[in-house]
């Protein structure tokens, strides 16, 4: 998770964020260092204890004050209104029902606030979308619950959030059914 490839992605999403951000799927702190200046607070979420313990060196380095503020993305607990953006990156495959936890990130929002998201899901290809499909119930058991053959973009605008900006891609060296990553930028509708 903090290959190349993965920091430069790392890099796209985070541009942009600023005042008070919701990090949905907080790992172990990778995207700390990519993080701009202009981001006054991180509030972290994130369900498995051994990452925040293992994140801990990544967030007292951090020039940004990290609070781990809950564990479920489909039920938060900050205010209605209270971030200026929601980051989430590599966490809409494992959440039981991401159209949830989306609506949670919308509301978590300010009306001008975005989400930044950067997802592996559906490939547009039809040989890979099989092979996602045949893979999925195995990836799901070996990866905690990862999902290879979500529809990103449908999740979030079922939601009821618009998606303002999308990259998609291939990325690299990695076999392709685990691979098509979906970047990009939401409002709420």
């Amino acid at each position: 998770m903090n290959a190349k490839q993965i920091r430069e992605i790392r890099q796209r999403v985070c541009s942009g964020l600023q005042g008070e951000v919701v990090e949905i799927g907080f790992g172990t702190g990778h995207n700390l260092p990519f993080l701009p200046a202009e981001v006054t607070r991180l509030r972290a979420v994130e369900p498995s204890q051994r990452s925040i313990a293992l994140a801990r060196k990544r967030i007292a380095a951090s020039e940004v004050p990290v609070k781990v503020v809950g564990l479920d993305g489909q039920h938060l607990p900050p205010e209605n209104d209270s971030a200026d953006a929601v980051l989430c990156t590599r966490s809409l495959c494992t959440i039981p029902e991401p159209e949830a936890a989306v609506c949670e990130m919308a509301r978590v929002l300010t009306p001008d606030g975005q989400l930044h998201f950067a997802e592996h899901g559906r490939a547009p290809d039809h040989g890979v979308r099989r092979w996602q499909d045949r893979l999925n119930g195995i990836q799901q058991r070996v990866g905690g619950g990862c999902h290879l053959n979500r529809d990103i973009p449908s999740i979030i605008e079922a939601a009821g959030m618009k998606i303002t900006r999308l990259d998609t891609h291939y990325a690299k060296d990695i076999p392709k059914p685990y691979a098509f990553m979906y970047e990009g930028a939401a409002a709420a509708g």
